[in-house]
């Protein structure tokens, strides 16, 4: 728990302000024996006198036997050093951004599931790099380090994991809890149904422009995730008491965009926190669950206001976000360890000059920092995203998919009230009880996924490699049928003489057939373009809230010029043409890839 705390936001700042002397690392406490590749550059950089993890080692007694230790260790290290540094960390998604050909992408996932015998044996050191300018790269001191991530005990990884959770879950559930206020908005401000739905689509729109900053940022290794996180959960808690006690209609949607977008680091950030604790192999369990999150958010914010808004006014849905937001923050505060291993990998290089002297003891990212410019940095955050999707057609099909099944998820906001209330003569409550629907397909579509994970993803990673990426989309070749079919189903049953409970079944087909096609499109993704994956993730980020903000202003109109039926209809038909996009992408996304400038060769 010490561990915990002291990588946290208050443990770091607590140490910032006694000068490290509460709190110590392991290297900064009494007795601690730096390990002799750090404090001797004579010395063979393969020989300890002392683990990180509290196992002492041998030690030769005399010159004579430390010089026959060190031929010996010269004889293997062309063998073994190389191999301890590659096996020292589980590749995480981190490494896959890194890698440059699909050769080295199978490679990547060979060596996942080497450590994971590797984890299983006992400890044993790592040799660190030593550069031809003298330059010794600080890594784990060996491949049970406690500090690496993906050496935390299944509990640590949990807590930390369902922080990230709930963050993400909150901040999706304050988009749509605004909903059933939208009435009240109108009459308190005098603004037509398409200006108080801004409220909604403005929000949405701000988590899509916010991950174009903050995933960015996020990667410096001086920053890391966990300042992003805090500071700007905090802007987010402060914008949201504002928009609740704010006057005026402009004031309440600029406050309402800044929620959005001070929101949207858990959606910039998240996954890569995840990635940062779980290995390639096992990271697919932990996105699918922080998808459900998502996914889930938007479904119980009309379910939560529903009731309390005709009571309490407008103003009692926002106040809710910030009363669910304030007691995730405390606990991110206080136990959300830093999880990127660059940061961590730094921070312990600054101590080992503390306490050496030698200025040559570097970290990796501390070298890849020094190089990294605002340019750089604006091309792959800015620039990048948008030539890829003009210049790719496999990249501009799956953005304008997912980006149409989203705007059609958002649409519901503005459909349901018109089915539900005006059709069924639901009050606002019930109304949101209808959402509940969504969370009934996650538990349908998640287990069904990792039904997937497990049973074939990984012993096919296993036994044969990784293949072609294009084999991680059969799970929505069937998939992507159900959109359609949900929704043809929910439009035309939509009616007073048709029972209710048959529509929202429509409403539950389409979750399940949406939720299955993302998870596919996005392992997809980053085996295709892994060099580009954090580019690509950003960029559909920005085209699904970008049409998702739109499809909530369009939706309303769109749904009364030309009725429910025909409405939902017109959408349905879009998503029938994206199932001949899905077949075509599985059966040509080799062709398309080998002529695409883009993809790793």
């Amino acid at each position: 728990m010490e561990g915990l705390f002291r990588n946290s936001t208050a443990g770091q700042l607590l140490r910032w302000i006694t000068r490290n002397k509460v709190l110590p690392y392991p290297e900064e406490q009494p007795g601690f024996q730096c390990p002799q590749c750090y404090a001797d550059r004579a010395v063979s950089p393969t020989l300890f006198t002392h683990e990180a993890d509290g196992e002492p080692t041998s030690k030769p007694e005399s010159d004579a036997e430390a010089d026959e230790e060190s031929e010996g260790v010269a004889e293997n290290a062309s063998r073994s050093e190389a191999l301890d540094r590659e096996l020292s960390r589980v590749p995480s998604m981190g490494d896959v951004e890194k890698v440059r050909s699909q050769s080295d992408l199978a490679r990547l996932y060979s060596v996942a599931t080497q450590t994971e015998a590797l984890q299983a044996a006992p400890s044993r050191p790592i040799a660190p790099t030593k550069t031809a300018d003298g330059t010794i790269l600080v890594d784990w001191y060996t491949t049970h380090d406690p500090e690496n991530p993906q050496n935390w005990s299944s509990g640590k990884k949990l807590l930390t994991v369902a922080q990230i959770y709930l963050y993400t879950l909150v901040v999706y559930m304050g988009s749509s809890i605004y909903t059933p206020s939208a009435p009240q908005i109108q009459a308190r401000f005098g603004v037509s149904e398409t200006a108080a739905s801004l409220g909604l689509a403005l929000y949405v729109l701000g988590y899509g422009f916010g991950p174009m900053l903050f995933s960015p940022l996020s990667e410096i290794p001086s920053v890391g995730r966990n300042p992003p996180y805090i500071i700007t959960f905090t802007l987010f808690i402060v914008f949201s008491i504002g928009a609740a006690v704010v006057d005026t209609f402009g004031g309440l949607l600029v406050l309402r965009f800044l929620q959005g977008f001070f929101g949207s680091p858990c959606l910039a950030t998240g996954g890569a926190s995840i990635g940062d604790v779980y290995s390639l192999l096992k990271l697919p369990y932990g996105l699918t669950t922080w998808a459900a999150f998502a996914t889930l958010g938007p479904a119980l914010g009309p379910v939560i206001s529903g009731f309390s808004v005709p009571v309490k006014g407008w103003r009692w849905s926002i106040w809710e976000t910030v009363w669910m937001s304030a007691p995730i923050l405390v606990l991110m505060f206080f136990l959300l360890p830093e999880t990127f291993p660059d940061t961590i990998l730094l921070r312990r290089a600054q101590r080992l000059r503390r306490i050496t002297g030698n200025n040559k003891l570097l970290s990796q990212s501390e070298i890849n920092q020094k190089q990294l410019t605002v340019t750089a940095v604006a091309m792959e955050a800015l620039y990048r995203p948008f030539q890829i999707v003009v210049l790719d057609p496999a990249i501009l099909f799956v953005n304008v998919y997912t980006s149409l099944i989203y705007g059609i998820y958002y649409s519901f906001f503005e459909v349901f009230p018109l089915v539900y209330i005006d059709m069924y003569h639901f009050n606002l409550g019930q109304m949101g009880l209808v959402f509940l629907s969504i969370a009934v397909a996650l538990a349908i579509a998640v287990p069904l996924y990792f039904i997937y994970l497990n049973k074939v993803f990984e012993p096919e990673i296993r036994t044969q490699g990784i293949g072609s990426p294009e084999r991680r989309l059969i799970p929505a070749l069937f998939a992507c049928f159900l959109p359609p079919i949900g929704l043809f189903l929910f439009g035309w049953t939509s009616r007073p003489s048709v029972y209710w409970i048959v529509s929202v079944v429509g409403i539950l087909i389409y979750t399940i057939g949406i939720f299955m096609v993302i998870q596919c499109i996005f392992i997809y993704i980053p085996m295709t373009y892994p060099q580009y994956a954090a580019s690509l993730f950003a960029g559909n980020d920005l085209m699904r809230s970008a049409l998702a903000c739109g499809a909530v202003l369009f939706a309303r109109p769109l749904y009364v010029n030309l009725g429910v039926g025909p409405g939902i209809s017109l959408l349905a038909g879009l998503t029938v043409g994206c199932i001949g996009g899905m077949f075509a992408l599985y059966y040509y996304g080799a062709a398309l890839r080998a002529r695409s400038r883009f993809t790793a060769k």
